[in-house]
């Protein structure tokens, strides 16, 4: 305002109108403040007005002003206002410092002084005298006197510096005593401050006493008398209002304590400040100033002590190499405890909380560094008291003493500006909670209030119903507050507190109502942060550490109980970090899980929760590998950790709730690894274990009842887990944690697979399925076992919804509804046998069919339900009941172990034997009674069991001829054991081991029922050989559960073999040992069943296809073939191998295993060296093959080639027999057309083992039926051959040797004539056939390629040796319903694989089992039309023909299959082999009549017998080129050189060649298809031709 009223102007025409306007405007400032002070006030006004001033003195220095004007004009000024004056010499002494300060000022100053002198005028002297500088005064001449300054300096001196004896002259010692006397005397009535004021000023003035030690007087009296507080207060208010005066004084009293440290400040003087503070005579900022330390020294010296703590941590953990003596001992610094007494601000804040001044405390608390005055045990415990008396009402109200136990007292605070107490909860937390949240750690000085503060804390949570399995109670209450004190009071407080259990067991009264979540974030921040905040906290860890440290390297089994005693007393206080080392040693030495579980039972029930927090958060530690170094397999600390899981959950009462929820999680994350953690939990506290290691005694006892079970089933005696087992059942009802459990495993069992093990070893991928399949079921049976059946339901989702919504596999799905089918059908059985009027009197049979009723009603929606999850067209094959049946029944439904139930009940009755002696005592006759009481139960359990069998298998044979639909025979054949197996077999059978032997058994149970539609022999058969791949795809213990369901399945098998009676009983006319199936009926005729020979024959194939199959993995150099290969073998071991042949092969490549992993797969090397020695013991009981099965004799077959020879005219050496082959006719009806049809099959037979012998097989192990259609003429023709064949077979003995003779003296008579022509032709006829055995073989190759179903190998089939067992073994159907066994070419690869084998099917078979049936109907019409038009034409146009039609069947092999069933059916495998009718199942014989109809042109047959004795010979020579071959083979393998690799280019891949599918197959299953028939006629009828 002055800067824009005061311009330039008004200064230049200040003698017109400038000084006019100026006097004006000075006028309107003052005029607002006539009648207040201008001195005083805060009005903006004033600063212009001084502003007015200052400028028109500077003006009148400086110009344009003349200085006499401006002298003028302050005279005018000083008029305007009484103050005026005083406002002018302010102005004046800031010029006046201006103007002496400046350089070159002496114009400036000289105009100023001349100002000031006029202004002499209008100011009064004293005034100027008292404002100006004395230098200024004399400048101005004010001061003429030049000494003025040096009188000046000595008055000042006398007054202020110069010492007075006041109490010899002016005080007397007289009122300095009155004072005392009347500041101390008895306080009553008619004493008050006012009057003590008054004597007091009574005092001062008649003894002329100094005011500044009165008041230092009064303060003392005061310190005298702190309790008289409300006297003394008021008085000093009144005596001094001033309280900077006060704080100096009071300054001046901390100030002398200081310059003497031996003499601490008294506690006196503490007080009465902090009753000043409370009364707010004083502040504490100004006070504060007086106070020592300062605050920088106080948090140094804080610092220091943290950092000393720390020190004295690290140097605990420091491993010494120094000698115990000479080792100096860890020195420890004193602490801030020791510095109190000298610490004024920590005496301050005791002394405030004592008078209860908790505002002032809290404040004078945060201008330190946190934690620090709280440490100091005199401020806490001050604090403490204080709390005392501030929650007194409300403990006597809720602490829940009884009324006879009389508490302490605590009075309650007489100052009415302490905190006031508390009377509610809501209360606690205006004062009483911020307090115990000041007070932190400290607490545990007064165990007393920490017992207060728990009860009040229960009491709390009680009143606003807390409970941990509910949400937080809403509205105004202290649920969270609590929390708040649990972490940063009574926790850490805890910490403190040595071997107190009865307050760590109150804390966890509290802390339990709590939900486990945040119980362990509680845990969490105590265990890892709460450590790091306290000095002293941190020396107690590193104490107990060193404690902890010195007990656990003593623990043993020895001295379980001392330092059992000694952990606990140590984990009463500090449990978190004990806990981590405690678990770490476990980790390290597994040997102390033991003794570590037993030495805890000392540990109070806070510690316990803690351990459970502990194992969760070392399970979660992600600084750790989970797996070890290799990768393969799971990490030993892991393991460890996961034991010692499942004993302290066992033995002690720890909430399982966390950790189950953990393992929830971690599966959620896809992670399945934590699963070992329950399994183990599961194992110890339900007594169910995964064991796969279970005997057969074992797997037999778990198909009885649940005692059964128990007593027999498990290798350990399931004892004291009925409390442990209700607690895991309950802690799964906590959070609905057991359905969750059971759907997270199912699904992770695939994601373990192609998610969580992307990258990871495939052993690794084993391990970790198979640990989540076993757990999976391990913790379904718990539940099966544990919840009751309602729970069970009612928590559980449907079958549908399982299958459908959550997507889980049949097995898992069945496997957890199975019980909740069982008890419904059984109480829908209760509910129809009680709504019979005669339930009492009712019969077996009706009660088998109230049974079955019951099923029917209780599964039929199960089964309507299954329908829509499947495709249509497996419902073609086989129905969803028979699909539901399987899944839904166990071993318990079809079999009673009776065996096992009678060896337990002998061995309880041994016990009771045993223990008779000792029935005298009380606790003997209780055991007796408990050994009758568990036989008793036994016996009832059997007998319930059998009657739920029985009532079973009625179930069964009604549903049965609804079980596998007969569309048509080719299904009631193949596609139905095809659904059977993937549907039902292979699922089931590696799922658990007793499911394994279900299998096996439902599978006998289908057979014995005589289940319409259904190929019991098929069955064995694809099963038997078709396991390469199975092997292969198996995990660890899916391999022993397959190898236990094979062991099973051959224990059948040789029972069987074994006996012809129990065959013939068991077998003979069963359903399921039918060879021809027919749609329209389902009854067949006795011969069309198998023979006893004929299976024993079959059953060698078996062992031979089991051989090949394991020896092909044995060779694959695969970890996982080879491990599960030797699993199978040992588990088969009981039944195979028993011929002495495969042995030796199986001995050879378990030799080479055991030589190849012996320093490189260590656990390979052990399973192969535990087979090799089991295998060796049984070698005594071998079964020859003579024994095993009908074996022909060798010197028939040797004579009959021999003959052959000479009959030919050759001088060749006689051709050794192909291994197991022998020529068989059928029953001649007249000698010529016999010896026709002879000589036409041997010449036939004779051209396919040529072009077969070049072939590789490409059978599979699974023999599956031609998918091509015939006629019905077709068919019938097939049935009509298959029948005369059979009744041929009855005579084939005697008739094949006069058959033998007659044709070979005809030969004889023929071949002189004939002989120059034949030998023209010899040379062109030779190259003829050997380039369409090539072509043939190529698109034979191609076709088996393209056809084959299950073509996923690297090997082919069998040598030699399998060419009979796949003719009379192997099994196929054709299109006319007859069973057919197969052949199987040879294959160079199974002539290394199983060398040994080439030979061992020489003497494998009888004289009539080799014979080749014809599967092609006569076509007589069309064959006799053929020969007519081939018989004109010229040899030139045949062999274009030939050509032509063999580049025409290449492409066209597909459709021909389908048109042509009788070229399907026909064997590819060595051709040459002639089939026994008797042992050859269903194999149809060429029909008697077709004889009768074939060309009866006599030149014509002569022709073409000719072209068959050739053939033989030529056969003959390759044959024995080739066994000479394959026996240098053989002998090079066995003196161990490798292998010659010339048989394998095709075979084998290599780095440089791809392989087909069909190359890589194993067990590649071959189509049957025929060889071209018709270019071998056409060539043969072109050649008599042209002979003639």
């Amino acid at each position: 305002m002055a800067a824009n009223c005061l311009n330039s102007e008004m200064w230049k025409s200040w003698e017109r109108q400038g000084k006019t306007e100026y006097i004006k405007q000075v006028k309107q400032l003052v005029k607002n403040d006539e009648n207040s002070s201008l001195l005083f006030s805060k009005n903006i006004k004033n600063q212009g007005l001084t502003r007015f001033i200052y400028e028109l003195i500077w003006h009148g220095i400086n110009g344009p002003l003349r200085k006499e004007a401006a002298a003028a004009t302050i005279g005018e000024l000083v008029n305007l206002h009484k103050e005026m004056s005083s406002i002018i010499l302010d102005v004046v002494g800031i010029i006046d410092a201006e103007t002496a300060i400046a350089e070159n000022n002496t114009e400036e100053r000289q105009r100023f002084c001349f100002i000031v002198k006029e202004s002499e005028k209008y100011l009064s002297d004293k005034l100027l005298k008292e404002r100006l500088e004395i230098d200024t005064l004399q400048d101005v001449g004010t001061l003429k006197n030049r000494s003025f300054y040096t009188k000046f300096i000595k008055v000042k001196t006398k007054l202020y510096y110069k010492q007075r004896k006041f109490n010899l002259f002016r005080e007397e010692s007289e009122g300095y005593a009155k004072l005392i006397t009347e500041l101390n005397q008895e306080i009553c009535g008619s004493i008050t401050p006012k009057y003590i004021l008054e004597v007091i000023k009574s005092l001062i003035g008649c003894f002329n006493l100094d005011p500044n030690r009165v008041l230092d007087i009064i303060l003392e009296s005061f310190e005298c008398r702190p309790d008289q507080y409300q006297f003394f207060i008021p008085l000093l208010q009144s005596y001094m209002c001033d309280p900077k005066i006060l704080c100096e004084v009071l300054g001046f009293k901390y100030s002398f304590y200081q310059a003497n440290p031996e003499e601490p400040t008294p506690e006196s003087l503490y007080i009465v400040t902090a009753l000043m503070l409370q009364h707010e005579v004083i502040l504490l900022d100004d006070i504060y100033c007086w106070l020592t330390p300062h605050d920088s020294v106080i948090q140094k010296m804080w610092e220091d002590e943290m950092s000393a703590a720390q020190e004295y941590v690290r140097k605990l953990n420091i491993i010494s190499t120094k000698d115990k003596d000479k080792e100096e001992p860890v020195e420890e610094k004193e602490t801030l405890q020791d510095n109190f007494c000298t610490n004024q601000k920590f005496g301050l804040c005791d002394a405030l909380l004592k008078v209860g001044n908790w505002s002032h405390a809290e404040q004078l608390t945060r201008k330190l560094p946190d934690h620090c005055v709280m440490d100091q045990a005199p401020v806490a415990k001050s604090l403490c008291q204080l709390l005392h008396s501030t929650i007194e009402p409300v403990y006597r109200k809720n602490c829940g003493l009884s009324s006879k136990v009389m508490g302490q007292p605590v009075p309650l605070p007489t100052n009415p500006l302490a905190p006031r107490p508390a009377v509610a909860f809501l209360d606690l937390r205006k004062d009483a909670i911020p307090m115990l949240l000041a007070l932190g750690p400290s607490l545990h000085h007064d165990p007393v209030l920490m017992y207060k503060v728990l009860r009040l804390s229960k009491a709390a949570l009680a009143q606003c119903g807390a409970d941990p399995m509910m949400p937080a109670p809403q509205g105004d209450t202290l649920y969270l507050d609590i929390v708040t004190l649990l972490d940063e009071v009574i926790l850490p407080s805890l910490a403190h507190m040595d071997c107190n259990c009865c307050i760590a067991e109150e804390v966890w009264n509290v802390i339990k109502q709590y939900p486990y979540q945040i119980r362990y974030c509680l845990y969490s921040r105590w265990k890892n942060e709460t450590y790091q905040q306290y000095a002293k906290l941190l020396r107690k860890r590193g104490e107990s550490l060193k404690k902890i440290k010195s007990i656990m390297k003593r623990v043993s089994k020895e001295n379980i109980k001392p330092a059992g005693r000694l952990i606990g007393k140590l984990t009463h206080s500090t449990p978190g970090f004990l806990f981590d080392y405690v678990l770490l040693q476990i980790q390290i030495y597994d040997n102390l899980i033991g003794p570590v579980v037993d030495s805890l039972k000392y540990l109070t029930s806070l510690s316990y929760d803690v351990l459970g927090y502990c194992l969760v958060e070392s399970m979660a530690s992600a600084d750790r590998a989970c797996f070890k170094y290799d990768g393969t397999s799971i990490s030993a600390w892991l393991q460890s950790l996961s034991k010692f899981c499942g004993a302290i959950f066992k033995k002690y009462n720890i909430e399982l709730t966390g950790l189950l929820q953990y393992v929830a999680n971690q599966l959620k994350s896809q992670k399945s690894l934590d699963l070992l953690i329950l399994k183990e939990i599961v194992q110890k506290m339900a007594g169910i274990e995964a064991a796969e290691e279970m005997t057969p005694e074992q797997l037999d006892a778990m198909a009885g009842g649940e005692l059964l079970k128990a007593e027999a089933g498990y290798f350990s005696q399931v004892r004291n887990t009925k409390k442990s087992s209700q607690r895991l059942k309950e802690a799964l009802g906590e959070q609905n944690l057991a359905v969750a459990l059971c759907l997270l495993m199912a699904q992770q069992r695939y994601c373990v697979v192609y998610r969580e093990t992307e990258n990871s070893h495939l052993k690794l991928v084993g391990k970790l399925y198979d640990q989540c399949q076993d757990t999976l079921v391990q913790f379904g049976t718990f539940l099966a076992s544990s919840l009751s059946v309602e729970e069970y339901t009612t928590k559980l989702p449907s079958i549908h919804s399982m299958l459908a919504d959550y997507h889980i596999h049949t097995d898992v799905a069945f496997f957890l509804a199975r019980p909740m089918f069982t008890n419904a059908i059984n109480l829908k059985f209760d509910a129809l046998r009680k709504a019979d009027p005669n339930c009492k009197k009712m019969s077996a049979q009706v009660r088998y069919q109230k049974y079955v009723e019951a099923s029917a009603e209780v599964m039929g929606p199960v089964v309507e339900s299954i329908r829509p999850l499947h495709p249509p067209k497996v419902w073609e094959d086989i129905s969803p009941q028979f699909l539901v049946t399987f899944w839904s029944l166990t071993m318990y439904d079809l079999h009673v172990p009776v065996e096992s139930y009678q060896k337990e009940i002998a061995k309880i009755k041994a016990l009771q034997a045993m223990d008779k002696d000792a029935a005298a005592g009380g606790k003997g006759k209780k055991e007796q009674e408990r050994y009758t009481a568990l036989v008793e139960k036994l016996e009832e359990e059997r007998k319930k069991q059998q009657e739920h069998v029985e009532k079973v298998m009625a179930r069964l044979k009604q549903e049965k001829d609804s079980w596998f639909l007969s569309r048509s025979a080719k299904s009631a054949k193949n596609e139905t054991i095809t659904q059977f197996l993937q549907r039902c077999i292979f699922p089931r059978c590696i799922f658990t081991s007793t499911d394994a032997v279900y299998c096996a058994k439902f599978v006998h149970t289908i057979h014995s029922l005589k289940t319409a539609n259904f190929s019991t022999l098929l069955c064995y058969d694809r099963l038997f050989c078709d396991i390469t791949y199975t092997v292969t795809s198996c995990t660890e213990n899916e391999a022993n559960r397959y190898g236990r369901f094979l062991c099973a399945m051959l224990e059948t098998v040789m029972k069987w073999h074994a006996d012809d009676v129990t065959f013939n009983k068991e077998c003979a006319n069963y359903p399921g040992f039918v060879t021809k199936f027919r749609v329209c009926n389902q009854f067949s005729e006795a011969d069309d069943h198998v023979g006893f020979e004929n299976y024993r024959h079959v059953c060698h194939k078996w062992h031979y296809k089991i051989t090949k199959a394991l020896v092909v993995c044995l060779d694959s150099k695969d970890y996982v073939q080879i491990r599960n290969s030797l699993i199978i073998l040992i588990k088969i071991l009981p039944h195979f191998p028993v011929l002495p042949k495969l042995v030796q092969i199986i001995e050879k490549k378990i030799d080479k295993v055991r030589d190849e992993e012996k320093s490189q797969r260590q656990d390979l090397f052990i399973l192969a060296t535990s087979y090799s020695g089991h295998l060796k013991a049984k070698s005594s009981s071998m079964i020859k093959e003579s024994d095993f099965h009908q074996v022909p004799d060798k010197t028939s077959k040797v004579q009959e080639a021999a003959q052959k020879a000479e009959v030919s005219g050759q001088h060749a050496a006689a051709p050794k027999p192909a291994n197991g082959e022998v020529i068989k006719t059928d029953k001649e009806r007249s000698s010529e057309r016999h010896a026709a049809e002879k000589t036409k099959e041997v010449s036939k037979e004779s051209k396919e083992k040529k072009n077969t012998s070049r072939q590789v097989d490409s059978s599979g192990a699974k023999s599956v039926p031609s998918k091509s259609t015939s006629t019905t003429n077709t068919s019938e023709n097939k049935r009509e051959s298959g029948q005369s064949k059979e009744r041929n077979d009855k005579d084939k003995g005697k008739e094949s040797y006069e058959s033998k003779e007659k044709l070979s003296k005809k030969e004889e008579r023929r071949e002189e004539a004939d002989k120059e022509r034949r030998a023209k032709e010899k040379k062109e006829e030779k190259a003829m056939r050997e380039e369409r055995i090539y072509r043939e073989d190529q698109r034979f190759m191609d076709r088996g390629s393209k056809e084959d179903r299950y073509a996923v190998g690297n090997s082919g089939t069998m040598s030699g040796g399998d060419r009979y067992y796949d003719r009379g073994g192997g099994g196929t159907y054709s299109s006319g319903g007859g069973y057919h066994h197969r052949g199987e070419p040879d294959d160079p690869h199974d002539r290394e694989d199983i060398s040994s084998l080439s030979n061992s099917s020489t003497g494998s078979a009888t004289g009539g089992s080799h014979r080749r049936s014809s599967q092609e109907p006569p076509e007589v019409e069309r064959d006799a039309k053929r020969r007519k038009m081939e018989a004109v034409s010229s040899s030139k146009s045949t062999k274009s023909d030939e050509r032509k039609a063999a580049a025409m069947e290449v492409p066209s092999s597909s459709s021909s299959a389908m048109e042509k069933p009788e070229k399907k059916e026909r064997s590819s495998s060595k051709a040459g082999k002639e089939k026994n009718r008797g042992e050859k199942l269903g194999a149809p014989a060429m029909s008697s009549d077709m004889g009768e109809e074939r060309e009866p042109r006599k030149e014509r047959k002569v022709a073409r017998k000719r072209d068959r004795a050739e053939e033989a010979i030529l056969l003959a020579e390759k044959r024995r080129k080739e066994e000479e071959k394959v026996a240098a083979k053989l002998q090079s393998h066995q003196n161990g050189d490798p292998m010659d690799q010339h048989g394998r280019d095709k075979h084998h891949y290599t780095s440089s060649n791809r392989v087909s599918p069909m190359e890589k197959s194993p067990y590649v299953r071959e189509r049957e298809r025929s060889h071209d028939r018709d270019g071998r006629d056409k060539h043969r009828r072109s050649s008599e031709a042209k002979r003639r």
